[in-house]
């Protein structure tokens, strides 16, 4: 940094002080992202904290790709729209629910001191609380109100940008170590919340770049992790048949349009007469639209007229690597249903069951792959239904489904609070596609969710002593929800023993997803076992194919 950025810091935070800051950001959860991840309060090898939150704030990075302007509102607006579309997980929904409300302090400002980023921190604080129905302290929400309520109160008017974030680094550190003394399951599993340590690394990288200190960059093929196009799949004879997936970012201009009064269904009518799969909505200013089209070039002449692209994505249905194509072509002839399922899976085994169940689209991800808040706008896009269900099937998957509920408007969403894999399953095999009406639906998913114990069986990756039982590295343990139940060295020990636990109050139904970590011999072995102890129990057993957890147990 040159001395006359250096001096620019000690008064103003303007727009390319603030990318640099971002980036700076970015890259350090980048190195770090792998130790967050590790934060896990079980000793299970599915942390992802840090992978959610350093995808989040790398989509903000991305949508600042051109920018090159100056104006701090601009970059911010953009910084946190990006985010608002990538964020993933739990924690990542938070994060950019903080930066949504810190872009809100500075929707003003072309440029701003320390006390109005202070003030536009405080407000990123609200809206971060906000965004969460049962805040819970000793987490990312404690860590970022503790140090920006530190930092402000420092806010004097000697104060510059730096010695703003000097503080609010300094405390966010201390608030992060005080953690688990407000939270006794982080005391009990001997970490730091890890979604403050997440937010700590971001922070951190932002005070590193007023420091002048050199960020190294995010790899380029990290940020993009586009798939591998089969392009023999479209040829010199080949007709275009599927046409183009069409996607696009639309700056409204106020030399065009009125922005503030514009109306997003004029492009929504349009696209209706040359596309299908359409998803159009409009956030402040800016457009997001997806459609399926053979005339790419329409779209972007009628779209021209109403202000400036901020990103274009045009691509081959023919070769897109996996492009669900009967899926659209459905959707392009069927009359508009009234209900409509989107469900997240993972394990080819469960999606084609959860398909099986009435699924018109499947989100891929989990636990480690959560999905984005745009994953899920774009599946909804893919269902052609009055009323959509969407069923999360992962506790840290709900909060970007209600996210991506929010922005959607083509169909009412209605999200299921399903937090795990049984829960889905369940509820799903008890649907009634009769049903009088979306209430009448969404309360029998609810009751169903209600009957329900979902049980894990992964190995541990630490010692540990978590309820009372004792966890060695390399072990095999077994949990439902947030309670362990059972630890031991051999896979089939560990499953036969959570099982006889999950069965003791008497329930007598028992469904088992297989994971790519079971082989045949423990596969045939839970069902001998099972034959013999539980002959009452109505037991079914099902390849699901999912990484991480070689058994899954859903007993009702």
């Amino acid at each position: 940094m040159s001395q006359n950025e250096k001096q620019n810091t000690d008064t103003f935070l303007d727009g390319q002080l603030l990318a640099k800051m971002a980036q700076g950001g970015a890259a350090q959860l980048h190195s770090n992202a792998e130790e967050v991840n590790k934060l896990n309060v079980f000793p299970v090898p599915d942390g992802d904290t840090g992978d959610n939150m350093r995808m989040t704030i790398e989509s903000g990075i991305a949508a600042l790709e051109n920018s090159t302007s100056n104006n701090l509102a601009e970059v911010m607006e953009k910084l946190s729209h990006g985010m608002l579309l990538g964020a993933r997980g739990n924690s990542g929904v938070i994060l950019s629910q903080f930066f949504a409300g810190v872009a809100k302090g500075l929707s003003s400002y072309s440029k701003a001191d320390a006390a109005a980023v202070g003030n536009a921190l405080s407000l990123g604080v609200t809206q971060a609380y906000t965004s969460v129905m049962t805040p819970t302290e000793g987490t990312i929400l404690t860590v970022a109100r503790e140090a920006v309520e530190y930092a402000v109160a420092r806010v004097t008017p000697d104060s510059t940008v730096r010695t703003l974030f000097s503080d609010l680094v300094k405390e966010m550190y201390a608030s992060l170590q005080r953690t688990p003394e407000i939270l006794a399951v982080l005391k009990e599993a001997g970490v730091v919340d890890s979604g403050g340590a997440g937010l700590f690394y971001i922070m951190d990288g932002f005070y590193r770049v007023l420091n002048g200190d050199e960020i190294a960059e995010i790899p380029a093929v990290e940020m993009t992790k586009k798939p591998v196009l089969d392009l023999s799949a479209f040829g010199p004879d080949s007709e275009m048949t599927y046409g183009y997936c069409t996607e696009l970012l639309l700056q409204l201009q106020s030399s065009k349009v009125d922005v503030d009064a514009f109306d997003h269904t004029v492009i929504t009518e349009f696209l209706e007469q040359i596309g299908d799969s359409i998803v159009a909505f409009k956030t402040g200013s800016i457009v997001k639209l997806h459609v399926h089209t053979l005339t790419p070039d329409r779209v972007l002449g009628f779209c021209h007229q109403f202000g400036e692209f901020l990103t274009v994505k045009i691509e081959n249905m023919s070769v897109q690597h996996n492009e669900n194509e009967e899926l659209r072509q459905e959707n392009g002839r069927a009359q508009r249903k009234k209900y409509g399922i989107v469900s997240v899976a993972t394990g080819d085994g469960i999606s084609e069951i959860f398909r099986e169940l009435g699924v018109d689209a499947i989100v891929e991800g989990g636990q480690t792959q959560n999905p984005s808040t745009n994953d899920f706008i774009n599946a909804f896009g893919r269902v052609n239904a009055e009323h959509i269900f969407v069923f999360p099937n992962n506790g840290n998957i709900i909060m970007a489904a209600k996210q991506a509920a929010e922005i959607y408007k083509d169909a009412s969403i209605h999200v299921v609070e399903s937090k795990n894999l049984g829960a889905g399953y369940v509820a799903l095999s008890a649907m009634d596609p009769d049903a009088e009406s979306e209430q009448v639906l969404l309360d029998g998913f609810n009751a169903a969710i209600e009957t329900v114990s979902t049980g894990y069986v992964s190995p541990s990756i630490r010692d540990a002593e978590i309820n009372g039982v004792q966890i060695r590295n390399g072990d095999f343990i077994g949990f439902v929800g947030k309670e362990m139940l059972v630890a031991a060295p051999d896979k089939s020990a560990a499953v036969g023993a959570l099982a006889e636990r999950m069965l003791a109050d008497g329930r007598y139904m028992m469904t088992v997803f297989y994971g790519k970590d079971s082989d045949a011999d423990e596969r045939a072995a839970l069902e001998s076992y099972m034959q013999a102890t539980h002959p009452e129990v109505e037991a079914y057993f099902l390849d699901g194919g999912q990484d991480i957890y070689p058994f899954i147990l859903v007993v009702e």
